[in-house]
Parts: structure tokens; C-alpha cells; sequence
């Protein structure tokens, strides 16, 4: 696999990281560095990590998660919007609160876990997996800083309907993979 190839592929994973990295921007009133941080290192990391798990499970683990990965992004896609539409309303107490661990690692995870069949994908193309996966998740590390950024600047002017959109574009992108692997698949 060539270097474009690979850009293509960073790029394509992590789209999902972009768009829930919008919807985190959208969410505050002023971002600060550590946030922007935060969420570029949450999506960097889980980009990177689960085609390395992937890669390592191999073909056996591909076709039980392959099975169950739609269902499990779709389930907290929508839980986290649901509930980023239930408090658009309010004014947020804590500007670090949708950045902890407990707010971000679902976050991570469900936009990363078609990175997991990638990795598997990879052994079989015998890639080198370690510059690979690194690669993957500077891209997205990039991305997503620069997601919250975009987001941010557009929800500055329009919070609450901007944290409705946000919940809404979740959900979507939830029921958009759910489709996608069962009703087109």
C-alpha cells in the first residue's frame, strides 16, 4: 500500500471523527487549546489503535465485529445525541464536562470502530501496521483539531440550534452505518 493509498484511507476513517468533532466544537461557547487537544488526541488515538487491534486479531475477530460494529456505533451515536439535543437548552456548568473521559472515550470508540476491520484488512495485504497506524492517526488527529475549530466558530453565533444539529447530524450518522450494513448490505 503506497503512500496515497494510505492518505486516502486516514483521510476516509476519519471522516466520522470529523463530523462528532464539529458537533464538540458546537458545543461550547469559547474553546480553549486543551480542548481542541483533547479531542484530537481521543479520535487520533482510537483511529490508530483499532486497525492495530484489528491487525493483530486477525480474520477470526473480523467476522464477529464485522457482525455487531454497526449496531454498536449506531446504539452511542444516538445515545450522545439524544442527549446533546435533551441539553441544548441550558447553559453548560462545567465547559470541561463534555470533554472527560466518560464523554469522550464513547465518542472515540463508536467512530472508530470501522478502523477495527481496516486492521484486519492490512494483514492481510501484509502492511507495515506501526508506520500505518501512525499515519492514520496523525491524519485524524489533524482533522479533528480542526473539526472542533469549524465548529466552534459556526455554534459561537448559533449554540443551542447548533447543539440541536449536532445531536441531530449523531444520530444520523448512526442510522446512516446501521443501513448501511444491514438494509445495503
Amino acid at each position: 500500500m503506497g503512500l496515497w493509498e494510505l492518505f486516502v484511507l486516514a483521510v476516509g476513517l476519519s471522516m466520522d471523527a470529523f463530523s462528532v468533532a464539529v458537533c464538540k466544537g458546537l458545543s461550547v461557547c469559547q474553546i480553549r487549546k486543551k480542548q481542541i487537544l483533547t479531542v484530537g488526541l481521543y479520535f487520533g488515538f482510537f483511529q490508530g489503535f483499532m486497525p492495530l487491534v484489528g491487525y493483530l486479531l486477525g480474520t477470526g475477530f473480523q467476522e464477529k465485529i464485522q457482525s455487531i460494529d454497526h449496531w454498536i456505533a449506531f446504539i452511542l451515536l444516538s445515545l450522545i445525541g439524544i442527549n446533546m439535543i435533551r441539553e441544548s437548552g441550558g447553559e453548560a456548568e462545567n465547559l470541561d464536562a463534555c470533554f472527560t473521559f466518560k464523554a469522550m472515550l464513547p465518542l472515540a470508540v463508536a467512530t472508530s470502530i470501522d478502523a477495527l476491520a481496516v486492521g484486519v484488512t492490512f494483514a492481510f495485504l501484509k502492511v507495515q501496521i506501526i508506520p500505518a497506524v501512525s499515519f492514520i492517526g496523525i491524519t485524524t488527529f489533524v482533522i479533528s483539531c480542526a473539526g472542533v475549530l469549524i465548529g466552534n466558530r459556526f455554534g459561537a453565533k448559533y449554540k443551542s440550534k447548533a447543539e440541536i444539529a449536532g445531536g441531530i447530524v449523531l444520530i444520523l450518522m448512526g442510522v446512516k452505518i446501521l443501513l448501511e450494513h444491514t438494509i445495503l448490505a
